[in-house]
Formats: C-alpha cells, sequence, structure tokens
C-alpha cells in the first residue's frame, strides 16, 4: 500500500509540474521564457524539489533543460539528483574548465545540471560580475531552457541579481508555512530589482486524497477550487497580494485540522 502510494504521489507531482510548465509557457507567448529564475521569500519551502520538477518536465516534452545551482551557500541539486560533477560555476568562470567540461548529465535524458563549487566567497559579486553574465548567455545558447536554483530572497541578495539576467523569475510560497508579510516583501524586493515576476507556485499543498501538488491559481489570483480538487496544478499569479492570509493560506480556504 505504501509503495501504491508513493507511486500515485510521484504521478501527482509529475502532472502539477507538466501544469506548471504549460503556465510559465503561457504566461509569455509573445516573448517566450527560456531563462528562470526558482526562489522562495524564506528557506524550506521547497523551491529546490520544484526546480527539479518542472526541470524534468521540460525534458520528458522533448527540451534541453539545465539547472543551474546558484545557491552557494547551501547546495543541494547535486545531492537530490545523485549526481557528481566534475567542475562547477567557479571552474568555468576562472577558465579552468570548459563549459562543456562542467556540465554533469543527469538519470533524465535532455537534463542537465550545472554545480558550484563549496565556500565560493563574495557570491553575489561573483554573480554581477561580467564572466557571469557571459556564461549566461553562452548557456542560453546551448540549452532549450536554463533554470536557476537560488537562494531565499529574504535571506541574500542573489536572487535579486540572478533575476535581472533571466526571462522570469517564480517565487515559491509553502502553504501553511510563510507569512504573508514575508512573501509581500520578497515580491517587492524582486520588482525593485526589476525582475519579471511572472507568478506564484503554492507549494506543499494537498488534494482531497491527501496527496502533495502545486496548488493552481486563476489569471485574477483566485484559487480555482474545482481544480485543485480534481487535478494538480499551479499558477503563475500576477497579484501576489493574493496569494495568502497571515500566513500564507490561500484566500477563502478554509485550514485543514
Amino acid at each position: 500500500m505504501a509503495r501504491k502510494k508513493s507511486r500515485s504521489m510521484k504521478l501527482e507531482m509529475q502532472n502539477a509540474a507538466k501544469t506548471l510548465l504549460a503556465n510559465i509557457r503561457f504566461a509569455s507567448v509573445d516573448n517566450p521564457i527560456a531563462s528562470l529564475v526558482v526562489t522562495s521569500s524564506i528557506p524550506d519551502e521547497g523551491k529546490s524539489t520544484v526546480a527539479i520538477n518542472l526541470a524534468e518536465a521540460i525534458a520528458t516534452s522533448g527540451k534541453s533543460v539545465l539547472l543551474v545551482e546558484c545557491d552557494f551557500r547551501n547546495r543541494t541539486l547535486a545531492g537530490m539528483l545523485k549526481v557528481r560533477a566534475q567542475g562547477g560555476i567557479y571552474a568555468v568562470l576562472s577558465e579552468e574548465m570548459s563549459l562543456e567540461q562542467a556540465v554533469a548529465s543527469t538519470t533524465v535524458p535532455n537534463m542537465y545540471l550545472l554545480d558550484v563549487e563549496p565556500h565560493i566567497p563574495n557570491p553575489a559579486d561573483v554573480l554581477s560580475s561580467k564572466r557571469f553574465r557571459r556564461m549566461v548567455d553562452a548557456l542560453e545558447e546551448r540549452y532549450d531552457y536554463v533554470i536557476y536554483d537560488t537562494p531565499p530572497v529574504g535571506t541574500f541578495v542573489d536572487a535579486a541579481i540572478l533575476s535581472t539576467l533571466a526571462d522570469g523569475t517564480v517565487l515559491v510560497v509553502r502553504e501553511n508555512f510563510t507569512k504573508r508579510d514575508a512573501i509581500l516583501e520578497a515580491h517587492d524586493q524582486l520588482r525593485k530589482a526589476g525582475a519579471n515576476v511572472i507568478g506564484v507556485v503554492m507549494n506543499y499543498c494537498e488534494t482531497t486524497a491527501n496527496e502533495y501538488y502545486y496548488a493552481y491559481y486563476t489569471q485574477n489570483g483566485e484559487l480555482d477550487h474545482t481544480s485543485a480538487a480534481s487535478e494538480p496544478g499551479m499558477f503563475v499569479s500576477t497579484d501576489v497580494r493574493r496569494v495568502g492570509g497571515k500566513h500564507g493560506t490561500p484566500p477563502n480556504r478554509a485550514r485543514r485540522g
């Protein structure tokens, strides 16, 4: 029974990621989003998991996708993917290694990882450098999609810097975990930096069967209860202020006991 439930949960997550990808594509039809920053307001909201699931959805659709580890202080992607790279971002920027040598394949076809070495000093300076910008341009030429997993906005400035280099930014919010003020502050910080915040992913939600999924929001920021009850989904809400109440709970949604 436990194994069956685990398979069901994995399928729910995969379907949710596909819906997330579809909404990202529809978010900017005239100017397609090919590079994306995934961040959150505070730690432990599941942004790295969202980034990986989204990358898998892209890869299984037949497009190439590169995950870039940009959380210099708390690297997680390589461990989650069980990938060991020969080098990382710093080796590429210092010309000790080419991009081809540094990028590692994953177990998913079309999906790759560019890791970062541990203990890199002054991450914000590295991300702001001309060499990093040139590397970003090179990555976008090589892959159909590039996803940057960054530290929380409320903790470090890294995500705000990177958001100015990517086509779009998604803010991950954990249900019943993140305070509304923290979400608003993170959103405002990104917008002040000039980020194209295409929306919010409500993470760690539950379906009627108590399965994990990404909450779906309609274009006006309202929660679609029908979609939320029947299939996993996500939104790209342009109004972050509609996302949560005092502690991040969607408006008009009953708390679960």
